[in-house]
């Protein structure tokens, strides 16, 4: 037996072996990840410490990848605003269900990603950062949840969607929705439901009273 036989365990691994490290790139794209719930959900009162529990790091990994916080959270808010992260969301949406149901599945995606977007430009002092976004991969995402539903529509998909987040930004912020008036997303899913639709409207009331 060799002195290096005594090291090796009966698996076969060598387990004084450390895991390869990381690129630069890549643990930064990791940390950025961990980040961008915890900045949606806690803005400005987001600490370092949670960074680096969610993130699974020490804290100084963190700053020896980004430099300081306030760069971490500009990376994080520009992924957050990207398409991509928005495309997500809606890929999840179920395009089997009925009309009012993908509706309200969408009005409860804007209204989170609304909310989130308010903490993370607060975060950054008031700045949005620019998401990229070329449409195209969007649009057709919107397209494919409303596909079973065209012959009701009385707009197209994007228009649809454009009135979605009118309804759900308002819903989102607190002196517009108000604490007591505010609307579910069922609830704005079936207001939309009635407004985006081809069905007339009956007219047996109005052809009675003018009779």
């Amino acid at each position: 037996m060799t002195p290096t036989d005594s090291l090796t365990p009966a698996n076969g691994f060598d387990t004084r072996r450390r895991a390869p490290a990381l690129a630069l790139h890549e643990r930064q794209s990791m940390i950025v990840d961990a980040v961008v719930p915890l900045l949606a959900e806690h803005g400005t009162d987001l600490t370092s410490k949670q960074i680096s529990e969610a993130a699974g790091v020490a804290e100084g990994t963190i700053f020896r990848a980004f430099g300081d916080k306030e760069t971490l959270l500009r990376a994080a808010a520009e992924r957050y605003f990207h398409e991509d992260t928005m495309i997500m969301g809606l890929r999840d949406i179920d395009v089997d269900g009925d009309l009012e149901s993908k509706l309200a599945q969408v009005v409860r995606l804007m209204c989170v990603r609304f909310t989130g977007a308010i903490r993370v430009v607060s975060a950054l002092d008031g700045e949005r950062p620019n998401g990229h976004s070329d449409g195209e991969e969007l649009a057709v995402v919107v397209d494919l949840i409303f596909e079973s539903d065209a012959e009701r529509l009385a707009w197209k998909p994007d228009r649809i969607m454009h009135i979605v987040r009118l309804l759900s930004f308002a819903s989102s912020v607190p002196e517009i929705a108000g604490s007591e008036t505010s609307f579910t997303p069922e609830e704005l899913a079936r207001i939309l439901v009635h407004g985006v639709t081809v069905e007339e409207a009956p007219t047996s009331r109005s052809k009675g009273l003018d009779g």
